[in-house]
């Protein structure tokens, strides 16, 4: 039997290795998200999950590794929400499911703002996430392009996607950073009459 294997207290050192190294990305979500890019250290996270620094160098190799994970979790999550949020709607009604995404997106970084902060906000204050926030804007990008009308061109569906996808972020970077001063209704239906005009680029 390996020593990965081989059960404690009734787990495998492969289990508590993945429940320490969950422990410090939610404590770099609580630090990233709630304190910015200055609270966060090897030191303050490892205070903050109650691990030693031994635990941290077992799952990332440095502050940087931490934080680009902590916002591919975040963005993960974002990117799962879209998707069921626009599965549950129904298929022919565009209005229907534009107001289900923007919705859920919404609800997402509002409801909880650490994760608006890491996803939006964090990637504009930290050069470990400048370039790496904008390698993920493709994947959302491409989900807004499939909800796009395929009556036109592939290039201009992509081009149009992304153009939303950066319009839209700015709207709810400045939301969360308090430079936009407009009720959570009022900002949701704002997205959704973007993602419905947006076809008429190409009338």
């Amino acid at each position: 039997m390996s020593a990965e294997s081989r059960t404690w207290a009734g787990t495998t050192l492969s289990d508590r290795r993945a429940a320490r190294r969950q422990q410090l990305l939610d404590s770099g979500l609580e630090l990233l998200g709630g304190g910015g890019s200055g609270a966060v250290s090897v030191r303050a996270v490892c205070r903050h999950a109650r691990l030693t620094e031994r635990y941290f160098y077992e799952s990332f190799t440095d502050r940087a590794e931490l934080i680009v994970a902590v916002h591919d979790m975040v963005v993960a999550e974002a990117h799962r929400v879209l998707v069921d949020a626009v599965a549950t709607a129904p298929t022919d009604d565009r209005r229907a499911r534009a107001e289900a995404a923007v919705t859920a997106f919404v609800e997402l970084i509002i409801d909880d703002p650490r994760k608006g902060h890491v996803l939006l906000l964090a990637p504009l204050a930290d050069p470990a996430l400048s370039r790496h926030g904008v390698e993920r804007i493709p994947l959302f990008a491409a989900l807004v392009r499939d909800e796009l009308s395929d009556k036109v061109d592939e290039q201009d569906r992509a081009m149009t996607a992304t153009a939303l996808v950066g319009g839209l972020a700015n709207l709810f970077t400045a939301y969360l950073d308090g430079t936009l001063d407009v009720g959570r209704e009022r900002l949701v239906a704002h997205c959704v009459k973007l993602v419905l005009g947006i076809d008429a680029l190409h009338a």
